[in-house]
């Protein structure tokens, strides 16, 4: 009755809670690296400082600093985005696999197969 009962919730309310936390995590990265935000200001002056006589020189030095640390950021929030949708849909195809797992390893263990 309990292998029924952990088999019915992990292929129903397990999932779906499995999924929901997936969904979360990536949302929550897209809203911390807020890349959409980033292009929008990507030519914004970065922490603007004016000296006096060389405000052109300034906010020009700004600007395009500014535009390498989004630019470095939008890369760094593709990149880790990108690979924890891999690792969330590999996660994905695993977890349907697992109960299988005792089984499968009983079986191997029946008929010999050694690693």
């Amino acid at each position: 009755m309990i292998m029924l009962n952990l088999l019915s919730w992990w292929y129903s309310a397990g999932w779906a809670n499995f999924l929901h936390r997936i969904g979360e995590r990536l949302a929550n990265l897209i809203d911390f690296f807020s890349i959409d935000l980033l292009f929008k200001t990507l030519f914004a002056p970065f922490r603007q400082i004016s000296a006096g006589a060389n405000k052109i020189i300034d906010r020009l030095v700004s600007r395009i600093v500014g535009a390498f640390v989004r630019i470095f950021i939008i890369i760094a929030g593709i990149a880790c985005i990108g690979i924890t949708a891999l690792i969330s849909l590999i996660l994905i195809i695993i977890w349907p696999l697992i109960p299988l797992a005792p089984i499968v390893g009983a079986i191997i263990s029946i008929v010999g197969v050694t690693f």
